[in-house]
């Protein structure tokens, strides 16, 4: 595994990985954020500051949520359960198949773990023939 994979993941990884996964489009939600899509199925949005998601020492709403995709309830509950861990969700995402991550902790995934949490949401959301496809040319190591 080279170096660059080691290191700390940076916002800049979600556009070059998710845009390297194949049929994505990219759609703008308000605020011109971006909505990474396959199939025209959202897999990854970078969210507008909600009520739903906020500092809890000051109320502020947190400006920099990422959304991701998961394959289910026992996927994201997987990631949401340690309190050590980046990713977290809200009242608002209640039985809805995703993650959400700010931009600002980001870094304490590495670039091969984001990598892997946008092949799987991408995998989440594509065809069964995209998926069956992608995963034939990239079978797990």
């Amino acid at each position: 595994m080279s170096r660059d994979h080691d290191r700390p993941a940076r916002v800049e990884d979600v556009h070059e990985l998710a845009l390297a996964m194949p049929h994505v489009t990219v759609d703008h939600a308000a605020g011109d954020k971006p909505v990474y899509q396959v199939g025209g199925k959202s897999f990854i949005f970078f969210r507008n500051p909600r009520p739903d998601a906020v500092d809890p020492a000051t109320g502020e709403r947190y400006p920099d949520v990422i959304v991701f995709w998961v394959e289910s309830e026992t996927d994201k509950q997987a990631l949401v359960q340690d309190e050590a861990s980046p990713f977290f969700t809200t009242g608002h995402f209640d039985g809805h198949p995703s993650v959400l991550l700010r931009a600002c902790r980001i870094g304490e995934l590495t670039r091969t773990e984001l990598a892997e949490l946008i092949q799987d949401a991408w995998l989440s959301r594509a065809s069964a023939r995209r998926a069956s496809a992608w995963l034939s040319a990239h079978p797990p190591q």
